[in-house]
């Protein structure tokens, strides 16, 4: 075997290895980006706790149908950059908000979250939604004021009872 087919391969398991490793893979198209604002958005991405990768487009379409997946065959053409994310909303916030901030120099395509195919409105209803750890946050909120509520409405009623008592206490006093 040839050493770039060798090459070839070691990419295609190293695409693979991320797929499987993400929550969620962002595919875009950043034809009209300068150098400049690729490093600029690498660094966004690094920030975000995602990686922003350039792949050939048959290697990541390889690696994706090792996987079983060919939905993305179609979006797979063109300059393609990939975007990692470590949860389900992060790579697409980010890229969603690359998209605004560089005035439509990166098109949004596709991404692969939950072992799916999401179309572009899928992407930009990901971005909108609260990350994983936003809405745990929130959860343990509600569930936290009921019980602070109940707390104050035992210690009302505890602080009650003492001067109901203290009250008898200073009568028969």
């Amino acid at each position: 075997m040839s050493a770039n087919f060798e090459a070839k391969k070691a990419v295609v398991q190293e695409i693979t290895e991320k797929i499987k490793a993400s929550k969620s893979v962002v595919f875009v198209d950043y034809n009209k980006l300068t150098v400049k604002e690729v490093s600029e958005l690498r660094n966004k991405c690094k920030q975000a706790d995602c990686e922003y990768k350039v792949y050939k487009n048959t290697l990541v379409r390889k690696a994706l149908n090792d996987l079983g997946f060919k939905d993305f065959d179609a979006d797979l053409n063109g300059p393609t950059a990939v975007a990692f994310g470590a949860d389900e909303t992060t790579a697409a916030k980010v890229m969603v908000a690359a998209a605004k901030d560089y005035d439509q120099k990166i098109t949004l395509k596709s991404a692969f979250v939950d072992n799916s195919y999401v179309d572009k409105a899928g992407v930009k209803a990901l971005a909108s939604m609260p990350s994983r750890e936003e809405l745990v946050a929130k959860m343990l909120g509600s569930m936290q004021a009921p019980m602070s509520n109940f707390a104050g409405v035992l210690n009302n009623l505890v602080a009650g009872i003492v001067r109901v008592l203290n009250g008898i206490a200073q009568q028969k006093g």
